[in-house]
């Protein structure tokens, strides 16, 4: 369907003018020559743009603007303000009272047209599908915003303070935040700095309300990163009417062709010198550009303020104008400092004015032609270059979502495998515990109560026996808080890797067997040539448990035989002695785990485990591979780093 353009002119000449120009454009209009007919339609016609001229026989235009943006069917209406008053004051006022943009005339109706396309299609999304958080101390102010707002169509959540409102983004980030400016706790700045630095809210469309009525106020507002800014003592139609027009350009427009610059763009005149304004403001609206004339500085910040310009022109050495602090104002403000700005004198000035922070110098004498040329050259330049960084943001933004995911991604994986882990070592941890006590509850035990009968001596026994049994439970003890303390060395430090002879060390270990068990004959091979990038104290311990177990569990064996060497990549220790299951050799590498009587085969049931640590933090793996009486086969793997 048809937009609908609302056309609101005492002029006949140019209501038709519009009327032709939107037709021809494919919209429908609705003519009215007053503030009376303007109001009639506002029950009788449903439109999607309204203009207003701004001087009417019977109505203000800005006033009507603040009705349709109180009417509940017309509040979210593209409203556009036209006016032949040069006043700076008159354009603010416009644009205060809620109007997406102000033409002056005279004024080139297809460009209008264009304007009113463009802001339509800015506002395509409808309010319905967007919310706002309104952050206010105040609870009547809060429920009457919530009101309108939900008339309008919005969906609205509120917040007492910028902490609590700051929780509420977080936890869901709205489509925009409307924030007053005092608060308890953090004040309204504050929490819009807040929202900037969070990566999840910074491109949140921020209003702030504000009962100051002074120029630096506004520029302050806007340095802390708001959008926008209503003052209390409006009307609450303004909020909606900003509302919608933040909304509108956070929408997101496409990125403009590449090439020479087209299209109507506001150009602020900032020079005291009537004449002089006329004269350019004529010929650059001839060239497609929309003048605004600001006599002082005053005025070119108060209108900067409320709508940045695609370029400012500034006198800099003329009475009335200082052009150069001017020029630093505008460079120090975030949202102004990547605009143009040219410099315009009649003297030796350039390098002053660039100096302050001028784009460019234009000298006065030169004529507006000159000045029309370096304007087409900067503005074309600035064209290239907002087109460039709105690449560049989006390719940064898909680089940070993709990382944020990767790190998401990687954390989750991490956590999961520490929660694992330490689940399991909590499991292991409690069988550790009732094992060690239990173990060392005996030993411990014999030495008591022997000890207590040689201190009564109250016993037919023979000391020497005594003795003996007392002895042997302190080497049963200090064995199990040796493979302990193995156990919990294997458990921490870093691996140090060095060449290491498993052949030699692997005889070290036999040799130091038969010093302490002289008596037994165990016939032993060790393969010749074996190395290995490993610890050599921890693989030691490793050689110590699996030599040291063949050598006891072949204590039965006719003829026993022990043998270390190397299989392709593994490493083994295999004897001929008792054996085990082979579907039960996982219980062997737990803590204290078993699967002969300890009356048999006496041991502290920790060195399988150590070896287990150990050969995991060099990256390898531990089995084995047993029948029961046939003896048994542990192989061990040590990749290289």
């Amino acid at each position: 369907m048809a937009s609908t353009v609302l056309i609101v002119d005492d002029s006949l000449t140019v209501r038709m003018d519009l009327h032709e120009a939107f037709e021809e454009g494919g919209f429908r209009t609705v003519l009215c020559a007053g503030g009376a007919e303007a109001r009639a339609a506002f029950d009788a016609e449903q439109f999607d743009v309204a203009l207003f001229d701004v001087l009417l026989p019977d109505a203000d235009g800005v006033e009507l603007l603040r009705e349709l943006r109180t009417h509940p069917r017309h509040a979210g209406v593209v409203a556009l303000l036209l006016s032949s008053e040069a006043e700076v004051s008159d354009r603010l006022r416009g644009l205060r009272h809620g109007a997406d943009d102000y033409v002056g005339k005279p004024y080139d109706a297809h460009a209008v047209v264009a304007r009113s396309r463009e802001l339509l299609r800015q506002g395509a999304e409808t309010p319905a599908e967007r919310s706002v958080l309104v952050i206010d101390d105040s609870l009547t102010f809060r429920e009457e915003l919530r009101g309108l707002l939900n008339a309008a169509g919005y969906e609205v959540h509120t917040a007492a303070s910028g902490e609590e409102g700051l929780r509420a983004a977080a936890a869901r980030p709205p489509s925009a935040i409307i924030v007053d400016g005092v608060l308890p706790g953090i004040d309204g700045a504050t929490v819009i700095r807040r929202v900037r630095l969070d990566a999840t809210l910074r491109n949140v469309p921020c209003l702030l309300l504000t009962a100051a009525d002074d120029y630096a106020t506004e520029l302050q507002i806007l340095d802390a990163g708001a959008d926008a800014f209503v003052r209390k003592q409006e009307s609450l139609a303004v909020v909606l009417a900003k509302l919608a027009a933040v909304l509108r350009k956070s929408a997101g427009v496409p990125l403009p062709a590449a090439g020479p610059f087209h299209g109507q763009v506001k150009v602020l005149l900032v020079d005291p010198d009537r004449g002089y304004l006329d004269r350019a403001a004529e010929q650059l609206r001839e060239e497609g550009y929309e003048p605004v004339a600001a006599p002082d500085a005053d005025d070119a910040l108060a209108m900067l303020a409320v709508q940045p310009a695609g370029c400012v022109v500034l006198a800099v050495d003329t009475p009335g104008v200082d052009g150069f602090a001017l020029c630093s104002r505008i460079r120090s403000v975030p949202g102004l400092r990547d605009m143009p700005v040219i410099g315009l004198g009649t003297g030796d000035t350039l390098l002053d004015c660039l100096a302050a922070g001028a784009d460019d110098y234009v000298r006065r004498d030169d004529g507006v032609s000159t000045l029309r040329a370096h304007l087409r050259a900067h503005l074309r330049r600035q064209q290239l270059h907002e087109q460039n960084r709105r690449i560049r943001d989006e390719l940064m933004r898909r680089e940070l979502e993709a990382a944020e995911e990767r790190a998401a991604r990687q954390i989750a994986e991490a956590r999961a495998e520490l929660v694992e882990e330490l689940e399991w070592r909590n499991r292991e941890l409690e069988a550790f515990s009732g094992s060690v006590s239990h173990d060392l509850r005996s030993p411990l035990q014999t030495i008591l109560s022997f000890s207590e009968l040689l201190l009564e001596e109250r016993t037919d026994r023979e000391p020497v026996d005594l003795v003996l049994r007392i002895h042997k439970a302190a080497q049963r003890m200090n064995a199990l808080i040796d493979a302990l303390l193995q156990l919990a060395g294997a458990n921490r430090g870093q691996i140090q890797r060095t060449e290491v002879d498993l052949s030699a060390l692997a005889a070290d270990v036999v040799d130091e067997l038969r010093q302490r068990d002289p008596d037994r004959d165990v016939e032993v091979a060790v393969e010749a040539g074996m190395r290995a990038r490993c610890d050599g104290e921890l693989v030691r311990a490793v050689l110590i448990n699996l030599v040291g177990n063949a050598w006891k569990f072949t204590g039965r064996a006719a003829s026993p035989r022990i043998e270390i060497g190397r299989s392709r990549s593994a490493f083994y220790v295999r004897d001929n002695g008792a054996g085990f299951p082979t579907e039960r050799a996982d219980q062997l590498f737990r803590p204290f785990g078993r699967l002969h009587d300890n009356s048999d085969f006496p041991g502290t049931g920790i060195g399988l485990t150590t070896v287990q640590r150990i050969v995991d933090r060099h990256g390898g793996r531990v089995w084995a591979h047993s029948e029961p009486g046939r003896g048994a086969t542990f192989s061990f793997t040590l990749p290289d780093p």
